[in-house]
């Protein structure tokens, strides 16, 4: 089985999802945005206030095809990874893609604690998710299964992306 990409917008519980789906499926979890910084030697927010969301859209597409290369991982996506097609292909050629989705007061609720997000940096955070959200919701409908997170806990989200997994795995026999 190939890998198990998890995108969506900021606050909808991909990292907390993954690294859960990979102890239930005995995988590897990753975090793309970790990987980036780890290659980048600095924060996410660093890049963006530094070199800008050109440099690390550029940084994001390298981390996401040297990953790809990898069998059987878990990836925790970035929000935006999916505005450029070339990584949904790379996504669906090596993996099946799942976003997470929330409505927007509940995206802003669970990200209102952290410093860490740049793109909520703004006045008016919530009218931003509620842009981004209908920006990008093209991109995201590309993904093979959406689960709205805002009413389920990490468990029940971890259950509908292993029957989408299952149901998968049947298909193709």
């Amino acid at each position: 089985m190939n890998n198990i990409y998890l995108v969506g917008f900021m606050g909808t519980g991909k990292s907390a999802v993954g690294k859960e789906l990979a102890f239930r499926l005995k995988r590897r979890f990753v975090d793309l945005d970790e990987l980036i910084e780890l290659k980048a030697k600095m924060l996410v927010s660093e890049i963006f206030a530094k070199n800008g969301e050109p440099y690390f859209r550029k940084l994001e597409k390298q981390v996401l095809k040297e990953t790809a290369k990898e069998k059987n991982f878990i990836v925790s996506c970035g929000g935006g990874v999916v505005i450029d097609y070339d990584n949904i292909k790379i996504m669906k050629k090596t993996g099946l893609i799942a976003c997470l989705s929330a409505k927007p007061e509940v995206i802003l609720k669970r990200v209102s604690n952290t410093s860490r997000r740049p793109l909520l940096n703004v006045s008016n955070p919530k009218a931003r998710i509620e842009l981004l959200l209908k920006l990008r919701s093209p991109y995201y409908a590309r993904a093979d299964k959406i689960i709205d997170t805002s009413k389920l806990s990490i468990k029940e989200v971890v259950t509908k992306i292993i029957k989408m997994v299952s149901s998968r795995l049947e298909d193709d026999k």
